[in-house]
């Protein structure tokens, strides 16, 4: 473990273990066996020799990739699926190199050169709101057309050497993880109804992500869970969060954040198992994230259903969508 303070150490311990969090996946594979507290994946995590940003975006291009088309193989798309892809979306804020994963994408898939493609990058937690946001605008202008998302986010590549306790428990929660989703105008799976913004005032220092010499820096305010419970006691509307609402779709970013939201809203503790779930199983895959949850309400939802997506991120930002189960 990096941390020397045994006091830390031990406070560290007590958290992870309250975290809601069984497991977390990662690219990096470890270099024979490792030791409990062992920290050295792979060799790349070395005490006194984190590796560059620039060795950190080699693993990235080195192993988003086999991600990606892991998650598209996945989704099984039929031949008629695949030949109606006329867009590609990708979101991702933790790794960067062109020609991309739009490409990838394309390469595996054998679509074809004049599919168009658009990125949508750094906007952390809540992209795939945004992705799923541009793939209705397109679709609705475009009824023929199928729209081809992935979310895709490496944050075990970004860990910082830190004897900062603060710093070191907002890594306990990031994982590594793949989506991918299909938006046409079919009516099956989730219908997407609408869209709202949300930006809490005065929040904006309490999530960060900057690139540094040593990686991208990720800054997690402690007051994140706090001002989310204020917003959504007082603004419950701005959030368009209706008494109607059956499913609930709400990012993991960890699991003060999942009761904050369960607070705010005065939601039953049956409410938010699905987000809990995607959590205690593969923490928060940041822009992801959301999606696996999606997943797993369709697994059971009802024709009819309502229900309210949300996800936060830098800002301090709340991106929602509205659907319904079809």
């Amino acid at each position: 473990m990096m941390l020397k303070e045994e006091r830390s150490r031990t406070l560290f311990l007590r958290m992870a273990a309250k975290s809601g969090i069984n497991r977390r996946f990662s690219v990096l594979r470890a270099k024979g066996s490792l030791r409990p507290g062992d920290v050295d994946a792979h060799a790349f995590y070395r005490p006194g020799q984190f590796p560059c940003t620039a060795e950190r975006m080699r693993v990235f291009e080195e192993n988003a990739p086999r991600l990606v088309q892991g998650a598209l193989d996945r989704l099984a798309l039929t031949d008629e699926e695949r030949q109606c892809i006329r867009h590609v979306i990708v979101t991702c804020c933790t790794g960067h190199y062109a020609p991309g994963l739009d490409f990838a994408i394309i390469d595996h898939l054998g679509l074809s050169s004049e599919v168009e493609r658009t990125m949508i990058g750094f906007m952390g937690c809540y992209a795939a709101i945004n992705g799923l946001k541009q793939a209705r605008h397109i679709v609705r202008s475009e009824r023929k057309a199928n729209v081809l998302l992935v979310n895709l986010e490496l944050c075990t590549l970004h860990l910082q050497e830190s004897q900062d306790l603060a710093e070191v428990l907002s890594f306990l929660v990031f994982g590594d993880g793949c989506s991918a989703s299909l938006i046409s105008a079919k009516k099956t799976g989730l219908a997407m109804d609408g869209f709202r913004a949300v930006l809490l005032p005065e929040t904006r220092d309490l999530i960060t992500w900057r690139i540094g010499d040593g990686g991208f820096l990720m800054h997690l305010s402690g007051q994140v869970p706090t001002e989310i419970e204020k917003a959504l006691r007082s603004e419950s509307h701005a959030f368009a969060v209706t008494p109607q609402i059956d499913l609930w779709a709400i990012h993991p970013g960890g699991r003060t954040v999942l009761d904050a939201v369960e607070s705010g809203l005065l939601l039953p503790p049956y409410a938010l198992a699905a987000s809990r779930k995607v959590l205690l199983e593969n923490g928060n895959m940041s822009s992801a994230t959301v999606m696996f949850v999606l997943a797993e309400l369709m697994k059971t939802a009802r024709d009819g259903q309502r229900g309210i997506a949300m996800s936060f991120g830098p800002g301090l930002t709340a991106e929602t969508m509205a659907f319904h189960a079809v």
